[in-house]
């Protein structure tokens, strides 16, 4: 996770803006997967996709949703109840504590509305500045970039910035690329590393931006064996988008559930 010695950092934002129009180019279909839709409903969403899937928050919200459609719902809620409704998300006491908190702490500081400064958002409970990014920039078109562990991991072998801290990351980034373009790129970014750029074994030999990796060969660079770890409805796209044969790319990739 190192940065180049000889690039410049001029350089390094010029690759960093060839990076993001491949990652257009790449992700037409990006966008927040946690459906919602209100901030009240994303700021829940976001919530509770703390070491869970979005997929399996989208199976829990429809319901949770509809028992709940205020803030002040979820101040007054009964905690075994909504316990229950979220058990599947993982970790369901604290996110418990987190939900009825945040509506009360809505009611009493905001009128019951979720607010769209990100000095409000982060005083809340369970909203750092992560879920505070999420919610501004999707429920209130207020450009932000969101440092998940994808986005992360992503600029990092990138050698786009070598700062672990998410915050330090955030602003790197950010002064790379024009503010209105930040919220998009977080998603481009996350669905890049859901989908192509995975943790352990990344699908280097299947990756539109090869060329301008500096860690290209962490993952397997042969074609054949780099379309199999391609996840996700668009597989077979992504694959030919890398130039490679979308027929490498196996019928249950095409089905596997992007992490």
């Amino acid at each position: 996770m190192t940065r180049s010695a000889t690039e410049t950092d001029l350089g390094r934002t010029r690759r960093a803006r060839r990076i993001g129009r491949v990652l257009t180019e790449t992700h037409p279909d990006a966008l927040c997967e946690l459906d919602h839709g209100s901030p009240l409903e994303l700021a829940v969403a976001t919530i509770l996709s703390a070491q869970c899937t979005d997929k399996k928050v989208n199976e829990v919200t429809p319901k949770l949703f509809a028992r709940y459609p205020t803030a002040a719902d979820y101040a007054g809620a009964d905690r075994g109840e909504v316990e229950e409704m979220i058990r599947p998300t993982g970790f369901y006491r604290n996110k418990t504590n987190s939900l009825i908190q945040l509506g009360q702490a809505l009611v009493e500081r905001h009128d019951g509305q979720v607010p769209g400064r990100l000095a409000d958002l982060v005083t809340l409970p369970g909203i750092g500045r992560k879920t505070a990014n999420v919610i501004l920039g999707n429920a209130f078109d207020v450009p932000g970039i969101t440092v998940d562990t994808h986005f992360q991991r992503l600029v990092r072998r990138w050698g786009l910035t070598i700062e672990t801290d998410p915050v330090k990351i955030e602003h790197e980034i950010g002064a790379m690329f024009p503010k209105r373009d930040w919220t998009m790129l977080s998603h481009r970014i996350i669905f890049h590393g859901r989908r192509v750029c995975h943790a352990r074994k990344p699908a280097c030999g299947a990756c539109t931006l090869a060329k301008l990796c500096p860690s290209y060969g962490t993952g397997p660079t042969e074609p054949a064996a780099a379309a199999k770890l391609l996840k996700g409805p668009r597989a077979r796209d992504l694959a030919a988008a890398a130039g490679v044969d979308p027929e490498l790319v196996p019928a249950q990739a095409v089905q596997a559930e992007a992490p």
